[in-house]
């Protein structure tokens, strides 16, 4: 399998702002993400990350955070690694 990186903003509900859903999804699906940008308040927030690892991987880790509540954005190409 290749690993790929994809550029993504996850935005995160009030709920959802205080639940580790990123430390779970490195553990869960073996996917890297690298933060470029990020602001988590209270109310909510967003980060734009690099998300690396196998392709099935990355996308078995993007819909589950959609599963969990998070908006997740493509915001890039995807990058064959």
């Amino acid at each position: 399998m290749s690993n790929v990186k994809v550029q993504v903003k996850i935005t995160f509900p009030e709920p959802l702002v205080r639940v580790p859903l990123l430390a779970r999804m490195v553990r869960q699906f073996d996917v890297d993400p690298s933060i470029r940008r990020a602001n988590v308040e209270d109310s909510g927030g967003w980060i734009v990350c690099e998300l690396e690892g196998e392709a099935a991987s990355v996308e078995r880790g993007v819909a589950w955070l959609r599963e969990e509540g998070v908006q997740v954005d493509l915001l890039g190409d995807l990058l064959e690694g």
